[in-house]
């Protein structure tokens, strides 16, 4: 059966539609705002998959160039089989709200998939994708908990803007993406460009209110034609064994939770693991899956008593205490930037390279051949926690962490007519206990500003945690992995001392208040306000000038009439400076040129010989001049590569001449003083003046 149902978000109608594309997937909708058109769908297996302690969800995102009535720029003319970044951000942001909302014990392989059919270039694709899931979902037999919704929200003229146009995010102080079921928001991601902390809790609450249509749509559609979800089963606790295990566990549990080092605490309930598996070995009856998964809950339960009831965090520290931090910068003798940052166990070695226009990363997306200028790139090997694993280039997970801290600094950085430098960031995770992310936006600000990047300000961020439990709620302030795991909330603030450039947050449960993540950013504003701090003891501001060894750019103006005369035929002289001296040269129509010199020596080389090619004609001055002809009435003489003027029969010398032969001959050197310059160009000039003036 078909059915639609719309409803009007941000001043457009959005609709939802199902019953006439892909009728085979157990769930399927299509999803139109504006001229932008995505279809969505949700399929399971049959069967759970067997021993597995996770979700299997995959959420896949795909744009179809011929949404926007093109061919695809890659050398097959044909969609690349390895996701954009753009496509792997979309589809992480829309499996982080949807995977805690299945029933619990559900262990069927799972799939969405969202692909743009048609994008308008004005309303971005990617809400009506997380929307399109969750009402996919909603219609299908899979056990989800939903709906949700999501919208983007900006910040205009000091006014909140529910789904922005492109167009309009132009103008935008924020572009937030906030994802809310009935109970609350479950996560937000986004930019914000130095908002306060009230303007940034007002713009989430403005988003959860907006998206409430979109939640009673997906009701309306699953009311109608939704099929019954099927049965799931939770885990059955064999409560013997759970107090047998516990009872054995109990002592050394309390040990591996009070205990500060992560390594060693990982090698504590490693050893107490095996302990305890060895008491119940029994090779007729294998209980090792239920035991493990009875020792996570048992450490769980207990860290998360230890925190809410005992008021004691791992290690010891106060809730909004932030771990030791040690920041160095002119790390790497060869890098154009480089900082060593440690908060704790958790380590980052971030690098700032700078590069000509050449650079700028080519990126091909619905909207056409994008370019950018600030790229950050997070890697996170496998020996940052002592793990030893396939690389298999960047995962979903890196390039969703760096993401976020591009985002942070990218609110700061120059414009490009102030520092024309293509900028890279690079943070290698050395160690990781937590909050890797924000020691690459700490150490990615310092790098910049060892490299000599005049940013706005210095950039820091923290890792909040939240643990409900009860009717006790606490707030932690740099949160550790265990904290993360074993948490509520995992919720990321960056900024600056003047406000928030980016922020990311996972909510795992209902029912987090508007008070609570009012004290949330407040508490996060504290600890960022002294990881700045911390971080001015290594760098407190931007070096003056980039490293010696760093390129450097000249630039200059010149007459656009010139523009000819540097190129050259057939771009000869420009080709041959670009050879001779080993640089890049760009020039404008405007008459702007950019020279990208490998030192500041051969970059003024350069200057003066573009200087030189381009200078034209300044009246009253003397130039040692060379005779291209001879004519009856004077001689033409090129005072300047390109640049000639004519020496009037009557201003060759100070006595009367008869033939301009007797005074001059071509190829001979002389030296003229210009007398006047027209406004088409001619040049008028005198061997006489010289003479008259050295007198």
């Amino acid at each position: 059966m078909y059915k639609k149902v719309e409803a009007e978000i941000g001043g457009r109608i959005l609709s939802i539609e199902t019953g006439k594309i892909a009728k085979q997937a157990h769930g399927s909708v299509v999803v139109t705002y504006g001229e932008t058109v995505v279809l969505v769908t949700a399929v399971a297996a049959r069967e759970a998959r067997a021993n597995v302690d996770f979700l299997p969800l995959t959420v896949e995102y795909q744009e179809r160039f011929y949404a926007v009535g093109r061919i695809p720029g890659s050398f097959f003319r044909r969609e690349i089989g390895r996701p954009s970044e753009k496509e792997t951000l979309t589809a992480r942001f829309i499996d982080r709200p949807l995977r805690p909302l299945f029933a619990e014990g559900y262990q069927n392989e799972t799939q969405v998939i969202a692909t743009v059919l048609s994008a308008d270039r004005e309303n971005d694709p990617d809400l009506l994708a997380m929307v399109g899931a969750s009402a996919a979902l909603g219609l299908s037999q899979i056990p989800f908990l939903g709906p949700i919704g999501g919208v983007r929200v900006g910040f205009i003229d000091d006014e909140y803007v529910l789904n922005p146009t492109v167009t309009q995010l132009a103008e935008s102080r924020m572009e937030i993406v906030v994802a809310g079921s009935q109970d609350g928001i479950v996560m937000v991601e986004g930019g914000v460009d130095s908002c306060s902390e009230q303007e940034v809790l007002e713009a989430l609450y403005f988003g959860l209110d907006g998206l409430q249509p979109l939640l009673a749509m997906q009701k309306e559609l699953q009311e109608a034609l939704g099929k019954a979800k099927m049965e799931v089963t939770p885990p059955e606790v064999n409560e013997e064994l759970a107090q047998q295990v516990e009872d054995l566990a109990g002592d050394g549990m309390s040990l591996v939770v009070g205990t500060a080092d992560k390594m060693e605490r990982s090698e504590k309930f490693h050893q107490l693991t095996e302990q305890i598996l060895e008491k119940f070995l029994d090779d007729e009856n294998d209980q090792s899956v239920e035991i493990k998964a009875i020792l996570y809950d048992l450490k769980k339960r207990m860290m998360r008593d230890m925190i809410v009831v005992e008021k004691t965090r791992i290690g010891g520290r106060k809730f909004d205490e932030i771990r030791p931090i040690a920041a160095e910068v002119a790390l790497l003798p060869r890098a154009h930037g480089s900082a060593l940052f440690t908060r704790g166990e958790t380590q980052a070695i971030v690098t700032a390279t700078l590069g000509s226009g050449d650079d700028e990363q080519r990126v091909e997306t619905l909207d056409g051949m994008n370019f950018r200028r600030f790229m950050l790139h997070y890697n996170f090997p496998p020996f940052c926690v002592g793990e030893a694993r396939f690389m298999r280039g960047p995962s979903r997970r890196d390039i969703g962490h760096g993401a976020l801290a591009s985002r942070a600094l990218a609110a700061v950085l120059p414009d490009a007519e102030d520092f024309p430098y293509t900028i890279r960031v690079v943070s290698d995770i050395m160690e990781s206990n937590g909050s890797s992310s924000m020691a690459s936006v700490c150490g990615g600000s310092l790098a910049l500003m060892d490299a000599g990047v005049p940013i706005k300000k210095p950039v820091s961020g923290v890792a909040m945690g939240l643990i409900k439990h009860d009717d006790g709620v606490v707030i932690l302030s740099d949160i550790l992995g265990d904290e993360d795991h074993l948490g509520d909330m995992d919720f990321k603030v960056c900024g600056t001392d003047d406000g928030i450039t980016a922020l990311q947050m996972d909510i795992k449960i209902k029912g987090v208040t508007r008070e609570i993540m009012s004290k949330a950013l407040e508490q996060a504003q504290a600890g960022r306000h002294h990881i700045l701090a911390e971080m001015a003891n290594a760098l407190d501001a931007s070096r003056d000038q980039v490293p010696e060894h760093a390129p450097k750019i000249f630039s200059m103006q010149i007459n656009p009439d010139k523009i000819r005369d540097l190129i050259g035929p057939g771009g000869k002289v420009i080709k041959g400076l670009t050879a001779e001296f080993e640089v890049k040269i760009d020039v404008e129509d405007s008459g702007k040129v950019t020279i990208f010199a490998p030192d500041g020596k051969v970059g003024s080389e350069v200057s003066e010989r573009v200087k030189e090619i381009t200078e034209e004609a300044e009246i009253g001055r003397v130039y040692n001049g060379t005779v291209q002809k001879i004519v009856d009435f004077g001689a033409f003489v090129e005072i300047l590569p390109g640049t000639d003027g004519l020496v009037h029969i009557s201003e060759l010398d100070t006595k009367r001449v008869n033939k301009v032969g007797d005074i001059l001959k071509e190829g001979d050197k002389v030296r003229v003083k210009v007398l006047n310059v027209d406004n088409r160009g001619k040049i008028r000039l005198s061997r006489k003046a010289v003479i008259l003036d050295e007198k």
